[in-house]
């Protein structure tokens, strides 16, 4: 996964914290939790807070989804 596949990593992300209130979590652990899945190939610093934010969101939707 890339930063760009936002989807992708939400639904990692919920697998992996399926407690967690997405909205809650602080960019700085959002990156730290994202560089940490195992799929994800991406220079960990090439990240910024737009693609944060797109991230954060699409994992919103999936935990209110659930």
């Amino acid at each position: 996964m890339k930063w760009s596949d936002a989807e992708d990593i939400a639904i990692a992300l919920m697998e992996a914290h399926p407690d967690t209130d997405p909205l809650a979590v602080r960019f700085t652990d959002l990156h730290k939790w994202v560089v940490a899945l195992e799929d994800f190939d991406d220079d960990p610093k090439a990240s910024n807070e737009g693609l944060l934010e797109a991230i954060q969101m699409k994992w919103h939707e999936e935990f209110r989804d659930q």
